[in-house]
C-alpha cells in the first residue's frame, strides 16, 4: 500500500560562524567540533524535542577526507550528545552537499519514513584542501574533448563563464563589493544572530622559555570575510588569478572557508507531538547537470526545475540565496534566468562571508528561513553550481 506523501518541517536551524581558511580563527578547530557546535545549536532551538525521536543524520560534506572523514556525520552525533540510536551519513554532491542533505532528510519524512531527521554539512578547507589529500582524475577523462572539463578547476570555469555570458570585470568587481556591503549592514543589524551559534575558540601555544602550554579562549559569534576596507579601486587592481587576459580575480571569488550548519527536520505529527514550531516547510529541490566546463551556470537549469515541482513561478520567490562562488557565474544565472537583483542575497554572499564548501547549502539554508520569518517573507529559494557541470536548488516557504 502506498503512503500519502507528508510534510517536511524545519524546525531547527544553526550554524556556526564562517572563518577564513589557514590562517583565519577556525585553522585549527576540527570541522567534526564545528559540526558538533552547529548540532548542539540547532538541537537547543528546540528543548522540548526528545533527541530518542531523531531517526538519522544526514550531512553533506565535499572532501570527506582526514578530520572529516570517518563517516563524521555519525561522529559528530555522538560528540554532540545524540543517543546511539541516531544514526548518520555523509553524503557528497560538492557545493550542494549541505542542501542535499536537507532533501533527503525531507524526502525521508515525506514519504512517511522518518518523523525527524537531522541534516546538514560541514566543511574545513584549512584542514582539507578544496581537491583532497590525494586528487586522482581517472585517464579517460583526457581521452575525450568533451570529458575534460570535468578537470578542469573552478575558477577557468568561471572565466569560460564570464567570456560567454559577456560579463566584464567591473561587474564582477561591483558584485564584489556590494556583497561585502551587504554582509556588513547585515552583521550591524543583528541579522545574522537568529541562525549563528557562537563557537568557543581554545588556542594553545608553546612556551619553549619555560616547557609550558598557554591557553588562549575566545568566543566566535561574526563571520570572518565581510571586509570593511573593500573598494572598487582596490578590486580594480587585484591581479586575475586563472586566466592572463581574463577577469575573475581573488576579490571577485568565493572565500575558502571553515564552518558547519545543522537543521532539524519533523513531520507534522512530531511537531504536534513534541510541541514544536515549524520555521518553514521543505517545499522542493532540483538538481540539473550542465557541461563541466562552464559548470556555475547549473542554477539557471535547476531554479526552473525547482520552481515547476513546487508549482512556483518565479515572481512568488521572495528571497534569494544564490551561492557567489564566482561574481561571473552569479552574474551569469541572475541574467539567464532573470533573477530580481534586489532579491538575490539581501545580507550578501559567499565572496564576502565565505563558502565553506559542503557546508554552504546548509548554512545559506539557515539563512533563508531565518530571514523568511525576520521579514514575514513567504518563499525563499537557495540555489547553487556544483562541481563538474551541475545546478542545484531548494524552495522552502514560512510557515
Amino acid at each position: 500500500m502506498s503512503k500519502q506523501i507528508q510534510d517536511a518541517y524545519i524546525v531547527a536551524a544553526s550554524r556556526t560562524p564562517i572563518g577564513r581558511s589557514h590562517r583565519g580563527f577556525f585553522r585549527s578547530t576540527r570541522p567534526d567540533d564545528l559540526l558538533v557546535a552547529a548540532l548542539r545549536g540547532a538541537l537547543a532551538q528546540v528543548p522540548t524535542l526528545d533527541p530518542k525521536a531523531i531517526e538519522d543524520a544526514i550531512i553533506g560534506c565535499a572532501m570527506p577526507e582526514g578530520p572529516q572523514g570517518l563517516n563524521v556525520a555519525r561522529v559528530a552525533a555522538l560528540l554532540a550528545g545524540l543517543p546511539n540510536s541516531v544514526g548518520g551519513i555523509t553524503v557528497n554532491r560538492f557545493c550542494a552537499s549541505g542542501l542535499s542533505a536537507i532533501q533527503m532528510a525531507a524526502d525521508r519524512i515525506r514519504v512517511g519514513e522518518a518523523e525527524v531527521m537531522i541534516a546538514g554539512g560541514c566543511e574545513s578547507m584549512s584542514m582539507v584542501p578544496m581537491s583532497g589529500n590525494m586528487p586522482s582524475f581517472n585517464p579517460a577523462i583526457f581521452e575525450r574533448d568533451e570529458n575534460v572539463g570535468i578537470a578542469y578547476g573552478m575558477g577557468l570555469t568561471a572565466e569560460k563563464v564570464a567570456n560567454q555570458w559577456k560579463v566584464g570585470r567591473e561587474a564582477q568587481d561591483a558584485f564584489a563589493l556590494a556583497s561585502h556591503q551587504k554582509a556588513l549592514k547585515a552583521q550591524a543589524a543583528g541579522d545574522f544572530g537568529a541562525e549563528i551559534t557562537p563557537v568557543d575558540v581554545i588556542e594553545r601555544t608553546p612556551d619553549l622559555a619555560t616547557g609550558e602550554v598557554r591557553t588562549r579562549s575566545r568566543t566566535v559569534s561574526l563571520d570572518e570575510g565581510p571586509r570593511a576596507d573593500t573598494s572598487i579601486d582596490g578590486l580594480a587592481k587585484l591581479r586575475t588569478v586563472f586566466a592572463a587576459k581574463g577577469s575573475v580575480t581573488a576579490g571577485n571569488s568565493s572565500q575558502t572557508s571553515d564552518g558547519a550548519g545543522a537543521l532539524i527536520l519533523a513531520s507534522e505529527r512530531a511537531v504536534r507531538q513534541y510541541n514544536l514550531q515549524p520555521l518553514a516547510r521543505f517545499v522542493s529541490f532540483a538538481s540539473r547537470g550542465v557541461p563541466p566546463e562552464i559548470m556555475g551556470i547549473g542554477p539557471i537549469e535547476a531554479i526552473p526545475a525547482a520552481l515547476r515541482s513546487a508549482g512556483l513561478s518565479l515572481s512568488a520567490i521572495d528571497w534569494i540565496e544564490l551561492n557567489e562562488a564566482f561574481a561571473a557565474q552569479s552574474l551569469a544565472v541572475i541574467q539567464g534566468v532573470g533573477l530580481d537583483p534586489a532579491k538575490v542575497n539581501p545580507m550578501g554572499g559567499a565572496i564576502a562571508l565565505g563558502h565553506p564548501l559542503g557546508a554552504t547549502g546548509a548554512i545559506r539554508a539557515a539563512t533563508v528561513v531565518h530571514a523568511l520569518r525576520r521579514h514575514n517573507l513567504k518563499y525563499g529559494m537557495l540555489t547553487m553550481c556544483v562541481g563538474t557541470g551541475q545546478g542545484a536548488a531548494g524552495i522552502f516557504e514560512r510557515v
